[in-house]
């Protein structure tokens, strides 16, 4: 595997031959939920993938900056607009917001960029994930977004960068699972293609939301927020049939009591187990035979949602449907496609490259 944190590369005339500007490469996972960069100068963040606008006067003296970013954006909410862009994977081009989300995913990244480095001669080239079945249009649109920030883009899907990093590279299944879409990649020694490739649009938002329901309906005195049932769920998700009991803090009319979630939780991170078979069932049945087998012994998990406990053995067990399977869960879900887009931009060759013009 190369070493990211010391690869360097630079741009060339390419009639001259001469150097120009030394570039610097970069991996991001632009996330639903969260972004995460990795740079070849050894750079790594992770950010929630929001940005706050203050909403007057008093909010722009009280945090005396124009945007406000990731946590600091959530956590202030309050006092800003706070503009998430991403719905299931990609920008969200719902006409009201859509222009105010393209600002906002080009605000963000310049802002994770300028901590990657602040050389002012440094030309960026930038491999970013998306889900692995985005449509032409939703790829074409980020490209157009990066014009003024980038040098040259790639456009790669999720899973295949999580497995590039990897150095999974044949003979695998790699299923990803964010807080807007669900990515599986088969990987069989050349680049997937479409056929090779499934994206849901039910994960850990879909987790959340549904968890959200379930506790309202079994408790409607309590009070809580849809960014409290996120932080529950990802410190206690579990389908697994363990017996710990599980209660959370709310308030009810400001007072806080203790409430039993236990069944709760689990229905809501078994809602999207069915919809995960189904995809993985179809990729495995449409693969040549003569290979299958091999598909099934190397089912690799990554991104947020591969956390909740005992997902690894749940999705085992389903595959005793096809014959038997081996699934493991990889060791750093919230930088394994950062990290593995940086390979991609430190591999590819330049015929691979969109360079980008203002």
């Amino acid at each position: 595997m190369s070493d990211t944190n010391k690869t360097k590369k630079t741009t060339t005339d390419s009639a001259s031959g001469e150097r120009k500007k030394p570039t610097l490469l970069v991996g991001i996972d632009l996330g639903t939920s969260r972004t995460a960069l990795a740079a070849n100068n050894g750079f790594r963040i992770c950010i929630s993938t929001c940005v706050g606008k203050p909403k007057d006067a008093v909010s722009e003296k009280l945090f005396g900056k124009r945007l406000l970013f990731g946590d600091d954006a959530l956590n202030n909410r309050m006092a800003v607009e706070l503009i998430q862009p991403l719905g299931d994977g990609v920008i969200d081009t719902s006409p009201e917001v859509k222009e105010a989300n393209i600002a906002a995913v080009q605000a963000l990244l310049r802002h994770l960029l300028s901590q990657a480095s602040n050389k002012e001669d440094e030309v960026i080239y930038g491999v970013i994930g998306m889900p692995a079945r985005a449509s032409v249009s939703n790829k074409r649109l980020l490209v157009e977004a990066m014009r003024g920030i980038f040098e040259a883009v790639m456009i790669v899907s999720e899973p295949f960068s999580v497995a590039y990093g990897l150095d999974i590279l044949t003979d695998a299944l790699v299923l990803d699972i964010g807080a807007g879409t669900m990515d599986l990649c088969r990987m069989h020694g050349s680049l997937p293609t479409e056929e090779d490739q499934e994206t849901i649009d039910k994960a850990g938002n879909y987790v959340d939301r549904t968890l959200y329901d379930l506790i309202k309906k079994r408790y409607p005195e309590a009070q809580f927020t849809i960014n409290m049932i996120k932080s529950i769920k990802e410190r206690y998700g579990y389908v697994s049939d363990k017996e710990e009991r599980i209660e959370v803090q709310f308030t009810v009319d400001g007072r806080p009591r203790m409430f039993d979630i236990t069944k709760e939780l689990k229905e809501a991170c078994l809602s999207i187990v069915p919809d995960l078979t189904e995809a993985t069932y179809k990729l495995i049945g449409s693969f040549d035979p003569e290979f299958q087998r091999r598909l099934r012994a190397n089912v690799v998990v990554g991104g947020g949602g591969s956390q909740m406990a005992g997902l690894a053995a749940i999705i085992e067990k389903s595959l005793d449907e096809l014959g038997g399977g081996a699934v493991r869960i990889i060791d750093e879900p919230v930088y394994a496609g950062a990290n593995g887009a940086l390979k991609v931009a430190i591999e590819m060759p330049e015929l691979f490259w969109e360079h980008l013009k203002d």
